[in-house]
């Protein structure tokens, strides 16, 4: 059995049931529209955020349609995100193939962003849960602040790791915390529990986003971006932030200032890669991953009763943690 049928195995059916539904959402009868539906839908991706959600809500008591509508309102709220997030950094990819901006032009991306944004709000309002409409507006909120927090950071000639936890908290990490959490609000979870299980998340998606941005420093096809392509575009991640600030060199000081000021070349970001590398950054992510690993290892040991659940969570750390793509 592989890493995700073992994640996957207490909810196949809950998980399936997702699937139909949210391809379904996303789709419709107009020409254009379908035809970017149709091109997001097959970029696909594991689910890792629905997945989460709906093993939380089997924690905490049964995948219920309320469950489902949730999951399929932060799944297009996460797809949109992306949409947006490939116009604002101008990417050409996402997952191997041509972003939405790439295969149509911004205009477009934009719209249909927008148009995911608001389906995303009309399947959480079928919940009929308050409290899940809030969290999922307000994780809206979050993400576009952690976006804009990004691009000011930009101007910021300091190589902070507190900014860089800070923008992930708002970004990805925000995404897994919001999945877990909600996932114990479908099912009626005391506030006590859900704050507890959105901590997870949030572990979780540092983790998550910590792994995502070690894969920037190798060379693989399966990543679907290019080596130093976080560089390229003014991005400055926990590696190269932990060499820069252990080492002080100031040749790479200046490259790093470089990245920020968006005048890097591609020779330039193979010196600051092999730098971060030789610096002992990619090990100090590594370790802080694991940090964050024995959180989560935690909570589940306090919090989840069931075997099952238990060992697919456990599964699920792991794979964040060793995942190649």
């Amino acid at each position: 059995m592989n890493p995700l049928q073992t994640i996957t195995q207490p909810i196949q059916q809950e998980f399936d049931n997702f699937v139909s539904l949210f391809n379904n959402t996303l789709s419709h009868s107009d020409g254009l529209l379908e035809s970017v539906l149709s091109h997001i839908r097959k970029q696909g991706g594991k689910r890792m955020r629905p997945i989460l959600l709906m093993l939380m809500a089997k924690n905490y008591g049964a995948v219920t349609e309320v469950t489902q509508y949730a999951a399929v309102g932060l799944e297009l709220l996460h797809t949109a995100s992306l949409v947006h997030d490939d116009v604002v950094d101008e990417s050409e990819e996402r997952r191997g193939q041509a972003s939405v901006n790439a295969e149509y032009n911004n205009k477009v991306a934009v719209l249909v962003g927008d148009y995911i944004l608001s389906t995303a709000l009309l399947n959480v309002s079928k919940t009929g849960n308050l409290r899940i409409v809030e969290y999922l507006s307000e994780l809206g909120r979050t993400l576009a602040a952690g976006e804009i927090l990004q691009l000011s950071n930009i101007q910021n000639q300091e190589f902070s790791e507190d900014v860089y936890y800070q923008i992930i908290k708002n970004k990805t990490a925000a995404l897994f915390e919001a999945c877990a959490a909600i996932g114990a609000l479908s099912v009626g979870a005391d506030e006590k529990a859900v704050k507890k299980a959105g901590e997870f998340g949030q572990n979780l998606g540092i983790m998550f986003q910590i792994r995502d941005d070690i894969f920037d420093y190798f060379d693989s096809k399966d990543i679907g971006k290019p080596t130093g392509n976080d560089m390229a575009e003014g991005k400055l991640t926990l590696p190269v932030i932990y060499a820069l600030n252990a080492s002080h060199y100031e040749s790479m000081l200046t490259l790093a200032k470089k990245v920020k000021a968006g005048t890097i070349n591609t020779d330039e970001i193979a010196v600051l890669v092999d730098f971060t590398k030789q610096k002992g950054g990619i090990e100090y992510a590594e370790k802080r991953m694991q940090d964050y690993r024995s959180l989560c290892m935690t909570y589940i040991e306090s919090n989840v009763r069931e075997p099952q659940i238990a060992a697919s969570l456990s599964a699920y750390v792991d794979y964040i943690i060793k995942r190649i793509n």
